[in-house]
C-alpha cells in the first residue's frame, strides 16, 4: 500500500507586526547541511527531511513508515537509545557511523513521543576528544588569569574566535528589559567594532529568547540557504513537530533578513543562563558561509557553561569594595551612642556615615512628623509627599529605584532627584536616601525607534545599524546590592532606635503626669478634708441656728416663716448628706491589704438588723438565701448592701407590697463582665424600676433616675460600683419602667 505525504511546512504569514507570536519552534523544515528523520516508539519512521536522497540515496516516501533498522545497523540502533538516556542532549557528544562509505555524526533527541535523528556529514578536519579537553583547560585558565567578569568575557571571546575562526565573536548582556549591549568583543582587525553598543529588545523577541533556554546552541551555516521542507503521512491530522532541541532546525525568515541586512552569512549563538534566566549571549559572526564540527558547537557551550557559573563570583568581586566600604559606615554609625531623645535624630542626621552607608546624596528622616535632611534633598513638601506615597505603595515596607518617575509620575523633576531607597520605619515615620538624575548616552547599534522599516514591499527589519546615540535622562547611578542590603540592615536598626526614643518619651510623659495627678490627688484629698470637716461645721450650725429660732419663738413665728426656717433646716441637711457621701466614695481605694475573707451571711444579718425597724414598719417581705464567703473589707461590704436595701425601700412601689429577695448563684464564669469564676450575688425588689436603657448610667456618680419626692445625693449605686472595684469585681443592673429590678454582684472567687 503506497502511502499518501505531505509536508508540515508551517506556510502561517509571518510579519513584523505578529512575530512575537510567530511559531519557530515548529518551522516544519530544517537547515539543507544534513537530514532528519522522526521514529515512533516502534522504530517507524514517520517524519523524514525531503533532502534524505542526497545522503542516503533513498527518498522520503520510501522511508516514510518503514523502520530504523532499514538504514541503521543494531549497534548505532543500541548507541541511538543510550543517547537517549542521558540528562540532557546539549552535552553529549554525537555518535559517528558510517552509511553507504559515508561519515556522519548523529544528534538525537525525543520530541514528545517521537525521537528525532539529525545527521550531518562528518567535517574534514574533526576535533577530537583530546582537542575539546585542551579548550576546556585553556577556558579554565581563562578563570584564573581574570578578576572581573569583564575581563573573563573578553578572553572568552577571543579564545572563542580562535577555536572557531568566526569572523566576529561578542559576548551580548541583556538589562533588566532584555535590551541588550555588547558587554566583550573579539573580530578581524578590519570590521567596524560592535563593543558598547546597545540593541533594542525588539531584536531579538519572546519566543525566541524562551528559545534560547531551552536549546544552548544554534548554528546557521549559510544565510542563503533554502529550507528543507520535512514530510510526514498525510492522515488527515494537523501534525507538527516541535523541533525546539532540534541543532538543523530551519530559522525565522524575519531574522534572516535581520541578519542579511547586517552582512551575515553564518551564525553560532551560544546562551548563557544564569538563575534559569537568559543573562547573554555569545554570538559568533561570519561573513561568509561557515559550519562547524559538533565537538568544536561543545567546546562552546562550555565556554558559556564556565561564563555563567563565573557571574556571582565575579560580580561579589566587584561588588566587594562597595561592601567593605559601607559596613565601614554601618559600624560607625552603630557605635554612635545617640540619647533616647527625638532631637537626637537632628545628629544623626548630619552624620556624613548615613550618606556613606549606601553612597548616597542625601538622606531624609521622619519621626513623629519632624523632618531632619541633610546633603542633596527635595524640599520638606516633596519629602512628606514622597514618603506618604511610598507608605501606601509599598504597604508600609521598604522600596529601591534608579528612577522615581516611573512608580510617580508627577514627581517634581526641579530636585533633579531620580533615584531613591524608601524604607517605613512605622507610624508614619521613614528614612530616605537620595540620588541625583545622572545624564547618560547610550550607543545604538541604529536607532530603536526605527527596528521596524516600512517600504513598498512591506514591514522589515531595520537595515541600517550605523550608531546612534541617545541622552537617557530621568534616572540615578544604580544602587548596588551591598548599598542596598546595608540600607535594609541601618533601617532596621533605626527602627528599633526610633519605638526606644518614642517610648522614653511616652515614659517620661507618663512621668509628668503622675506626677501631675498627685499633686491634683493631694489637692483633691484637701478638698475631701474640707468637704468632710470644715463645711459641715457651718451646716450644723445652720441646723441648730433654724431649730432654735423655730423652737424659742414657735407661737410668735408666722406661719410662712416656720416653712421657710423648715426648709433651711432641710436643705442645710440634704447638704450635709451629700458631703457625707462624696467622702465616703473617695475614701474607698487601697483596700487590697485589708481585704479578708468575709461571712456574707454574717454582713447581711448585721445590715437587716440596722434596717429592722423600717422594714417591718413597710410590712416588707425578705428572703435570703445562703450565701458565700468572698474576699472583701467587712465594713465596706456592709456599706454596700446598706445601700441597695436603703434603694430598695426608697424606691418602693406603694400600690403594692414590698418583696427583696437577695439570691446566690454560683461559682462560675459570667460574660462579659469578667473572664474570671465569680460568686454572683442579686438583690431583687419588685419597687419602680427603670427603663433598660438606663442599665449602666445608674452607676454614674450623681445619676438620678427617678426625681421629684424621692430625695438623695445621686451617690449611692456609684459607691457600690466603686467597693466592687475595690473588691476586683463588678457590679451589674437588669430591669423595667414599674416592674422592678435587680443588682448583680460579682465576687472573684480568688483567695483560698
Amino acid at each position: 500500500m503506497t502511502l499518501k505525504i505531505k509536508d508540515i511546512v508551517n506556510r502561517d504569514i509571518v510579519t513584523l507586526t505578529n512575530c512575537e507570536y510567530e511559531p519557530i519552534h515548529i518551522p516544519g523544515s530544517i537547515q539543507p547541511h544534513g537530514f532528519l528523520l522522526g521514529a515512533d516508539d516502534t522504530h517507524t519512521i514517520k517524519y523524514c527531511s525531503g533532502n534524505i536522497d542526497q545522503y542516503l540515496g533513498k527518498t522520503y516516501p520510501e522511508l516514510i513508515g518503514s523502520r530504523l533498522d532499514s538504514i541503521f545497523d543494531s549497534k548505532t540502533i543500541g548507541e541511538i537509545k543510550a543517547a537517549l538516556r542521558k540528562p540532557s542532549p546539549f552535552f553529549v557528544l554525537p555518535i559517528d557511523l558510517i552509511i553507504n562509505q559515508d561519515h556522519y555524526q548523529i544528534k538525537v533527541h525525543k520530541s514528545e513521543d517521537i525521537t528525532i535523528i539529525e545527521a550531518e556529514p562528518r567535517l574534514g578536519n574533526v576535533e577530537g576528544i583530546a582537542s575539546v579537553y585542551d579548550q576546556t583547560s585553556q577556558f579554565v585558565l581563562y578563570m584564573n588569569q581574570t578578576d572581573t567578569l569583564r575581563e573573563l568575557c573578553d578572553m572568552v571571546a577571543k579564545g572563542t574566535r580562535k577555536i572557531t575562526g568566526y569572523d566576529r565573536v561578542m559576548i551580548y548582556r541583556f538589562d533588566q528589559d532584555y535590551n541588550g549591549e555588547v558587554y566583550a568583543e573579539s573580530c578581524r582587525d578590519d570590521l567596524e567594532s560592535f563593543l558598547g553598543l546597545h540593541y533594542p529588545h525588539t531584536d531579538i523577541p519572546v519566543q525566541a529568547r524562551q528559545l534560547y533556554l531551552k536549546n544552548l546552541s544554534r548554528l546557521i551555516v549559510d544565510i542563503g540557504y533554502t529550507p528543507v521542507p520535512i514530510y510526514t503521512a498525510d492522515d488527515g491530522t494537523d501534525k507538527k513537530l516541535d523541533l525546539s532541541l532540534s541543532v538543523l532546525r530551519s530559522t525565522s525568515p524575519i531574522h534572516v533578513e535581520y541578519l542579511s541586512n547586517m552582512g551575515v552569512g553564518a551564525t553560532l549563538t551560544i546562551s548563557l543562563v544564569h538563575r534559569d534566566r537568559l543573562w547573554g549571549l555569545i554570538a559568533c559572526h561570519h561573513y561568509s558561509p561557515k559550519n562547524l564540527s559538533p565537538e568544536l558547537r561543545l567546546a562552546a557551550q562550555l565556554q558559556g557553561q564556565f561564563i555563567t557559573s563565573q557571574i556571582d563570583v565575579r560580580q561579589s568581586n566587584q561588588e566587594y569594595e562597595v561592601s567593605r566600604q559601607t559596613n565601614i559606615a554601618l559600624e560607625k554609625l552603630n557605635a554612635v551612642n545617640l540619647p533616647p531623645i527625638i532631637e537626637s535624630m537632628k545628629i544623626l542626621s548630619i552624620s556624613p556615615q548615613l550618606l556613606k552607608v549606601c553612597n548616597a546624596a542625601g538622606v531624609s528622616i521622619i519621626v513623629g512628623g519632624e523632618i531632619f535632611k541633610n546633603g542633596h534633598t527635595p524640599s520638606d513638601d516633596c519629602i512628606e509627599k514622597l514618603s506618604d506615597f511610598l507608605e501606601e505603595y509599598t504597604n508600609e515596607t521598604h522600596f529601591t529605584t534608579d528612577r522615581i518617575s516611573e512608580v510617580m509620575p508627577d514627581w517634581p523633576t526641579a530636585f533633579s532627584i531620580a533615584g531613591v531607597i524608601f524604607h517605613s520605619l512605622g507610624n508614619g515615620n521613614s528614612v530616605i536616601w537620595y540620588r541625583p538624575e545622572t545624564e547618560k548616552v547610550v550607543h545604538w547599534g541604529g536607532n530603536p525607534q526605527k527596528a521596524i522599516v516600512k517600504d513598498e514591499n512591506g514591514l522589515h527589519p531595520r537595515n541600517s545599524f550605523h550608531l546612534w546615540k541617545e541622552i537617557v535622562r530621568g534616572r540615578s547611578n544604580p544602587w548596588a546590592q551591598p548599598e542596598v542590603n546595608a540600607a535594609a540592615n541601618y533601617s532596621h536598626y533605626l527602627q528599633k532606635q526610633i519605638g526606644f526614643m518614642l517610648l522614653s518619651r511616652e515614659e517620661e510623659r507618663y512621668r509628668r503626669q503622675s506626677i501631675e495627678l498627685t499633686e491634683i490627688n493631694r489637692e483633691l484629698e484637701n478638698i475631701n478634708w474640707i468637704s468632710g470637716h470644715d463645711l459641715q461645721e457651718p451646716l450644723r450650725k445652720i441646723q441648730m441656728m433654724a431649730s432654735k429660732i423655730k423652737s424659742q419663738n414657735e407661737d410668735l413665728l408666722p406661719e410662712t416663716v416656720s416653712h421657710t426656717l423648715g426648709r433651711i433646716q432641710h436643705s442645710a441637711q440634704t447638704m450635709q448628706n451629700l458631703l457625707i457621701d462624696i467622702l465616703r466614695y473617695t475614701q474607698i481605694k487601697h483596700t487590697e491589704r485589708s481585704m479578708s475573707l468575709v461571712d456574707l451571711n454574717t454582713v447581711v444579718a448585721e445590715v437587716l438588723q440596722e434596717w429592722h425597724d423600717t422594714l417591718s414598719e413597710q410590712n416588707a417581705d425578705l428572703t435570703v438565701d445562703y450565701l458565700p464567703k468572698v474576699n472583701a473589707v467587712p465594713l465596706l461590704t456592709r456599706q454596700l448592701f446598706s445601700n441597695l436595701l436603703s434603694n430598695a425601700i426608697k424606691f418602693q412601689n406603694r400600690e403594692r407590697q414590698l418583696k427583696i429577695k437577695i439570691g446566690f448563684d454560683g461559682p462560675k464564669i459570667y460574660e462579659p463582665y469578667t473572664h474570671e469564676t465569680c460568686y454572683r450575688i442579686s438583690v431583687t425588689d419588685n419597687g419602680l424600676g427603670f427603663e433598660p436603657q438606663h442599665a449602666s448610667q445608674i452607676f454614674n456618680i450623681f445619676k438620678k433616675v427617678h426625681y421629684g419626692e424621692f430625695a438623695g445625693s445621686g451617690i449611692g449605686l456609684a459607691l457600690c460600683k466603686k467597693i466592687m472595684q475595690a473588691f476586683k469585681g463588678n457590679i451589674s443592673a437588669e430591669g423595667s419602667l414599674e416592674n422592678g429590678s435587680t443588682i448583680y454582684l460579682y465576687f472573684p472567687v480568688n483567695f483560698k
